[in-house]
């Protein structure tokens, strides 16, 4: 079967979720191998995942929220938008 391409919506929203990473990240001083460590993944996956290069695994995305000490859902949340009451 082949590949198709994701839509652009799709990669805008993990260059998002790849900037909100880096900078909690950078906020708690972490190198990518800090966090990498701290999150069970590896340093590439890290990267991978800052850099918005494929669509991360859920598991990968859970551990690096609780090594950041953050729920997911505020790492995903679009900033553009208030909060839900």
């Amino acid at each position: 079967m082949p590949r198709q391409d994701h839509p652009p919506w799709l990669l805008n929203e993990r260059r998002r979720l790849g900037v909100q990473i880096r900078e909690r990240r950078m906020r708690q001083n972490f190198t990518q191998e800090e966090l990498a460590e701290r999150a069970g993944v590896s340093r590439d996956t890290v990267q991978r995942i800052e850099r918005a290069a494929n669509n991360p695994r859920l598991t990968d995305l859970l551990q690096i929220a609780r090594a950041l000490e953050v729920p997911l859902a505020e790492l995903v949340r679009d900033r553009t938008e208030p909060p839900a009451a």
